[in-house]
Parts: C-alpha cells; structure tokens; sequence
C-alpha cells in the first residue's frame, strides 16, 4: 500500500486536515486499518460513500483497500430517484453517507446504511491488529466511479490498484513534497481528480485539506489560511477564484502550483490567471475517468512560453493540454482506424499501465490495450495536445465536421462574453446548423448581428451561429463540464430559431 511506505518513512509528518492539529501519517494508518477491520467484520463487498469531502475520506479510500473491497464515492447532488437507483446498481455494499442524507438513500435493497457519525464511532472502537494481514492484489477493484452521466445513465468505470500504483509511481517522487506543503482538495470525492489527489499528494507527502463543498470566498480564505500550495480546480472554480481575488487585490503568495483540468479552459481564463498570478506554476492537465486520471500536460514552463510569445504556432499552446506523458501512449486516429499525422483531427487514443478502459461487466480496450477516448483532438508538429471535446459533440454541417470548442472560445474573446456555449441543432438545408448561449459580462451589451460578425471575421462562415441566444448562466455538471445535452434540448425550440 502507498499508506503504509508513506508512513513507515514519515510516521510524525502532518497527512490529513490542519497544520496545527491535524492527523499524522501514523494516524491515519491507524485509521485506515481499523476501518479495514469493521468494513471485514460487517461482510461488506463494497463500501460506498455518499458524503461531501472530509477529512474522514482518506482513511475511507485506504481502509477499503486494506479490506480487498471497491471504494465507491457517488454523487451526493444526485436527485433521489437517480441516486438511489446507482445505489440499487452498487448493491450489495455497505453505505456510509452523511448523517442528513440517511433517510435519502434508505430502503435501497441489499444497501446497508450508516450515518458517517455512527460509522467513525465503530472505528474508534475497532481494533486495527484484526485488519486483514495480507497483501493487496493489484488486479483487485480498487475504485469504482460511476461517470457524470452527462448524456445518459452513469457508467460504472473500474480502476483496479494497479492503475491508480502505476499512475501515482511514475509522476509522483516519493517524498518529494516539502514538510510545508499542502494541498487543497475542493473538487467532489467522486470525481477522479480527488481520488489521484488522495493517493498522489499522500505518497509524495503533502498535508490534504478538505473544502466540503466549493464556494470562492471560502476557498480563498481556506487557502490563506492553510498556506495552501497546491490545488487542482476545474475551469468554472478558476475564473470564481479570480474574480473572488481580484476583488480583493489578493495575490495568495503561498500558491506554488495550480492545476486545472476536467473540462475546457478558455484562452482568456488562462491569460486573465497568468497575468494575476505571476509567480503560480498553472498546469493543464489532461485525462479522463478510464485513464486514472492525467495522461497528457500543459506544464507551467509551457505556459509562459505560449504567453509571452509572438508566433501563433507557439501562442495557440495556450488552449492546448501539453505533452503525453512519458508513461503513455498517444495516438489520433481517423474513422478508419488509421494513425493520422500531425495537425490532422481525429479520435484520442491512449495505452499505458494506468489506462484501465474497462467498466463494470464490459471492456472497452481494442485488442492490442489502446482505449478510444472518444474525444475528438490533434497534435501539433511539436507534439502538443489539443482537445476539441467530445466527438458526440461535433456539428456536423453539411460535410464539413465543426468543433464548437474552437467556436466558444471566439465567442469568450468578445469584451461583452463572459461564457459561451455551442451545439448543433437541426436544420432542413444543412442538417444542423450552430446554435449558441452566451452569458454577458455584468452590465454588458451586444446583439446578436455584433456576435455573428465577430465569429465571422475571425472563423469562417459556416462556424458562425445561426442561432444565438442570452442567458444569465451556462447549464453545468457539478465537476464543471457543459451540459450540451441540456442546452441542445433547451435551444430546439421555436423560441430559439426566431432569433437566427
């Protein structure tokens, strides 16, 4: 287990909560071996978490590991109807979810529910010598994630110990944090970055510090407060937090490193957060659920050098991920199958110990270990990563396929723009035609012919919106990705094509 080498080697280091009182290394293997021993003693074949982040959540993810059985963190913001039905699917599991949320998720067949108080109660009483004594099979189900469900029913994704050793080993040195450093978890614990985030910061030994739910103010103050350096963050909490320390002319001097992933980032966010914060290392990182997290970065050297430069070739790496990561494979591939060249657009796909591609019941890696992502991407003669979102997502405009990634983030360059969502939606001529929802700055104007001409002028006619409509906020998920399922039902309306 990565716990126990972390706490063999720095047993008196702070892992988890504050700096002053928070608990050790040595603790929390304590805690994670009594949460072994009542997790074996109930019978539990999986232990699923329905709670907001907590301190309590590493011990949860180790100790399910020290008993052999899946750590399932679900979606607490779930309806009921939704949430209990992925719990009827997680069945039979032990449940521990937070005390409010009791009477939400009983009555589920073959769940056996505890409140989080009465289940830390059993493991304070528990003893840790009867955790099991023996190795953890690295082909066993580590997590389980069930995905964000943005275009249907969540898929169960299966990450054993293997990927998440293989990912953590390779890009985390051992050791390797400073005793100071911290990082601040605010992202939800079902998301896969909160999952890598416990695993990779514990073994390079960096304190957690757990954010229940994001809010900017908060997250400013918490970070101040807990010297926070380092945090990872999805795109709409970054530009929350910018305007948060714009206000108040805060810089967070202790900030070392920022990493943002888990949907797209707008150019104009990433050179409004260079500009504040000259001296925060900001890091784009690339992955997915199935690939236990990050398989290609935008490191911060790349930042600045993309920021500072005069070639757009270079300039353009702003809204690119970076490199593959060493430890991995990266292809773009045409419908065919076939291996495409650089600057050709294509389907991502990635092999690598770390890429599981696998959910419950179905596998989804070619024969040869490769896993199609889905994503629609390309690299550049340098071999710089650019995402264009999901290929469920393109338009499709006579035959001319359309990235309404490249056409959000001209809208989001206009003064009045503060957010900018793009879909396709039916058109008798063409097929579909592109639609989009914007989202002013406050107390901003602009028409609908202004927007039209800036796309215009800037991308070619056919990327330019036949259909614009204003909103006063863009439908997200609670990690931060577009719901275009949600806009594209919204926009097909009457109301909508009127305003072409």
């Amino acid at each position: 287990m990565l716990l126990e080498r972390a706490a063999e080697a720095m047993p008196d280091r702070v892992a988890v909560g504050s700096r002053r009182d928070g608990l050790t290394y040595a603790g929390l293997l304590d805690r994670a071996r009594r949460i072994a021993a009542v997790v074996t003693g109930i019978g539990a074949e999986r232990v699923v978490v329905v709670a907001q982040n907590s301190p309590v959540m590493p011990a949860l993810l180790y100790g399910t590991g020290l008993a052999g059985v899946p750590f399932v963190p679900v979606n607490y913001r779930l309806a009921d109807a939704p949430l209990r039905a992925v719990l009827g699917r997680a069945a039979p599991a032990l449940a521990v979810v937070d005390d409010d949320a009791v009477d939400r998720v009983a009555g589920v067949e073959g769940l056996r529910v505890v409140s989080i108080t009465a289940f830390l109660a059993q493991v304070e009483d528990a003893d840790p010598a009867k955790a099991p004594d023996r190795p953890v099979d690295p082909d066993t189900i580590g997590v389980l994630l069930y995905t964000s469900g943005t275009t249907g029913e969540p898929k169960a994704a299966v990450l054993r110990h293997r990927h998440i050793a293989a990912y953590v080993t390779s890009m985390v040195e051992f050791m390797g944090s400073e005793e100071d450093h911290a990082a601040l978890v605010s992202v939800p614990p079902y998301h896969v970055a909160a999952v890598i985030t416990l695993c990779s910061s514990l073994y390079g030994g960096r304190r957690l510090v757990f954010l229940p739910h994001f809010d900017p103010q908060h997250w400013v103050d918490l970070a101040v407060d807990e010297s926070i350096t380092h945090a990872f963050v999805v795109p709409t909490m970054l530009w929350r937090i910018l305007d948060v320390l714009e206000a108040r002319g805060e810089k967070l001097p202790g900030l070392v490193h920022l990493s943002y992933g888990g949907g797209r980032m707008p150019v104009p966010v990433v050179e409004r957060a260079l500009a504040l914060l000259p001296a925060v290392g900001f890091v784009n990182a690339y992955g997915l659920t199935e690939t236990a997290a990050t398989i290609s970065l935008l490191r911060p050297e790349d930042l600045r050098t993309a920021f500072g430069s005069d070639d757009p070739a270079v300039r353009a790496r702003l809204g690119s991920v970076g490199q593959p990561l060493p430890s991995v494979e990266l292809e773009i591939r045409g419908p065919d199958g076939s291996v495409l060249p650089a600057g050709e657009r294509g389907e991502i796909y990635v092999r690598g110990a770390q890429v599981s591609g696998e959910y419950l019941g179905r596998r989804a890696l070619t024969a040869e270990g490769w896993f199609p992502t889905n994503d629609g991407g390309w690299l550049d003669d340098a071999g710089f990563l650019f995402v264009e979102g999901r290929l469920d997502d393109v338009i499709v405009r006579g035959a001319e396929n359309l990235s309404p990634g490249e056409i959000e983030d001209v809208l989001v360059t206009h003064p009045a723009v503060a957010e900018a969502g793009v879909i396709g939606i039916p058109d008798d001529e063409w097929g579909e035609t592109v639609a989009a929802a914007v989202v002013l700055e406050p107390g901003a104007e602009a028409g609908v012919a202004e927007l039209q001409d800036w796309v215009r002028a800037r991308l070619r006619t056919s990327r330019t919106p036949t259909v614009i409509e204003f909103r006063s906020a863009l439908p997200y998920n609670e990690t931060g990705k577009l719901l275009r399922r949600v806009l594209r039902t919204e926009l097909v309306s009457p109301g909508a094509t009127a305003r072409r």
